[in-house]
């Protein structure tokens, strides 16, 4: 099969991968035939080459229900990252992370790793003050610019509280999913299945949201 990354680009992830700080665990779904999951399972294990703080462990959705249970898939291809001691922290990709949302799954490694960014204390309260379940999907399509920031602000809300889920959501992989949620133009953002935006927005107007759930 042909390498998905071509040895300049393996070269460049690498070099971010390289700054990695703690090792992390991908946990991959998927199940028979299921759409994309052949590409998903191959970027992980081309990605997994580039770096030993990586781990990859690929479960059969069908045979490995109760691990699936631990994480709430249902879909597949998913998949979650987790940190160094093997915990779980929210952060989920339903669908291939290809195209543009590379970026967001590289932004994802690294700060589970332990790179976290760098947020003002106003912000770290307003977070640490979210004490009720939040559910965060983030709808993408891989030739969207704009949407790998979306679904970093999910994650990294996610990292900071584990009252948090941020799932990035393939939107032409799921189609029954994107009508579900009448998906038009991405990146499209539910709360809760309550509340949505729409756009890459700041981590306020995702918490503006979030404190009115």
């Amino acid at each position: 099969m042909e390498k998905l990354f071509n040895e300049e680009v393996a070269s460049q992830i690498k070099q971010v991968l390289d700054q990695m700080k703690n090792p992390i665990t991908l946990k991959l779904f998927i199940k028979g035939s299921c759409p994309t999951c052949l590409e998903t399972k191959q970027v992980l294990e081309e990605t997994k080459a580039l770096s030993d703080k990586i781990t990859l462990v690929i479960h059969d959705l069908n045979s490995g229900g109760e691990e699936a249970k631990k994480y709430d898939i249902t879909i597949t291809p998913t998949f979650v990252i987790l940190d160094d001691k093997g915990e779980y922290h929210g952060v989920k990709f339903s669908g291939f992370p290809g195209g543009y949302e590379i970026n967001s799954f590289i932004s994802a490694l690294l700060e589970m790793s332990g790179h976290r960014p760098n947020f003002s204390q106003e912000i770290i309260k307003r977070v640490s003050n979210i004490n009720k379940p939040v559910d965060i999907k983030v709808f993408v399509t891989l030739g969207c610019p704009h949407c790998p920031g979306a679904v970093e602000t999910a994650h990294r809300l996610a990292m900071l509280n584990k009252n948090i889920t941020g799932v990035m959501i393939e939107a032409t992989t799921f189609g029954k999913l994107s009508q579900k949620y009448h998906v038009s133009s991405v990146p499209k953002i539910v709360f809760n299945d309550k509340r949505e935006i729409l756009g890459n927005q700041p981590i306020e107007v995702f918490l503006n949201e979030i404190e009115k759930l």
